[in-house]
């Protein structure tokens, strides 16, 4: 089972949180996938995934996108990808 939780910070603090889950075995080639309906869920723009984003996840298991990773402007100072077991 895959599980992540997002947290969406404002001013140091959480505005917004989800926790993502599915019943299908997790894999990188899908992350995109997930961070999508991630952001979908928490109506916010999906920011650009690159490698060092990945290997963050896989060897520290979480994962913090800033506004300078995202396409469009957002009124937040981060958003983290965090794997519950």
């Amino acid at each position: 089972m895959l599980r992540i939780w997002a947290k969406v910070y404002k001013e140091e603090h959480i505005a917004a949180q989800t926790t993502y889950e599915s019943d299908e075995k997790f894999t990188y080639a899908n992350f995109f996938k997930y961070l999508a309906e991630i952001c979908g869920s928490l109506d916010i723009p999906t920011p650009v995934l690159l490698k060092t984003h990945l290997f963050n996840y896989a060897k520290f298991n979480h994962v913090v996108f800033r506004p300078r990773d995202f396409m469009e402007s957002v009124d937040f100072e981060k958003l983290v990808l965090e794997r519950l077991s």
